[in-house]
């Protein structure tokens, strides 16, 4: 009797498996939805995810060729290219997360957190219905790219979205990674921007970083935004004789760097996020 109870348990453990995957897939897949509907209906956001990003581009690319890539075989405008197509959508991302707060104050994160599916599903769709909302400013930055003349091969435009969703994904962890120390959602709107603006700088988005003092160099290496860009520009320079003056890793070390740094992030900012509700 006792074996036969046994086994219907582990037969009952076993059918069980199954639902729970299905369940967390569900369960990501509905909360990333939900982030894509609301971009498609907030109109402002739209416009102003690929506003200051063709503006940082045009302007700041194209003047700084127009200035110094006169007669010279670098281009700064394919520099400046590749550095605000990974700073956008690691950034956009990773702002994008704040959205929790919100689903916070109105109760439907507790809502979702008491629900029988795993935390970490649950965090990664925020993940990833935020890189959802991330991409399509991808395509149309790169679009952007190419009516500017950034010389890019049908390899590099195949690659440059793939390359993107791994920074969007990258800046979603981190971002969870702050929004978990986050009281509120005023709070988070004053530190974010100090926390992103200097790796505009110190990851090398706009200028390059190759010799840096020892001290701007160790927060460089500090900075996650820097890992990102410098992924997006290895797949964009490969072959060309400028990937050695604008590359800074090779894309393995980069990938390994994004990979680990998002486990850690993902990991450490769902454990706060909960502790932080559990405590409300």
């Amino acid at each position: 009797m006792t074996i036969t109870l046994q086994k219907r348990s582990r037969a009952s453990a076993a059918s069980r498996k199954p639902n729970r995957v299905g369940g967390n897939l569900n369960a990501i897949f509905a909360i990333a939805y939900r982030d894509f509907l609301k971009l498609i209906r907030d109109r402002g956001r739209l416009l102003s995810t690929f506003l200051f990003p063709l503006i940082f581009i045009g302007f700041l690319g194209g003047g700084m060729q127009a200035t110094f890539g006169a007669g010279s075989s670098y281009n700064f405008l394919a520099f400046v290219f590749t550095g605000v197509l990974a700073q956008t959508l690691w950034q956009s991302t990773a702002t994008g997360i704040i959205s929790l707060l919100e689903d916070r104050q109105n109760d439907f994160s507790q809502e979702i957190f008491v629900s029988p599916i795993s935390r970490y599903a649950i965090v990664f769709g925020k993940i990833f219905g935020e890189t959802l909302v991330a991409l399509p400013q991808a395509v149309g930055i790169i679009a952007f790219g190419l009516l500017l003349g950034v010389p890019m091969t049908g390899a590099q435009i195949i690659g440059l979205p793939l390359t993107a969703l791994l920074a969007a994904l990258h800046g979603g962890a981190f971002g969870m990674m702050l929004l978990g120390v986050m009281p509120s959602r005023r709070a988070a709107d004053q530190l974010f921007p100090f926390v992103f603006l200097p790796q505009f700088f110190t990851a090398g988005v706009f200028v390059p970083i190759n010799n840096l003092p020892l001290p701007l160099e160790i927060i460089s290496l500090l900075s996650p935004l820097r890992y990102a860009v410098d992924l997006m520009r290895a797949l964009f320079y490969a072959g060309s004789p400028e990937y050695d003056f604008v590359v800074l890793f090779p894309l393995w070390l980069n990938l390994a760097i994004l990979t680990v740094s998002f486990i850690v992030f993902m990991a450490l900012g769902t454990i706060l996020f909960v502790r932080a509700e559990q405590n409300r």
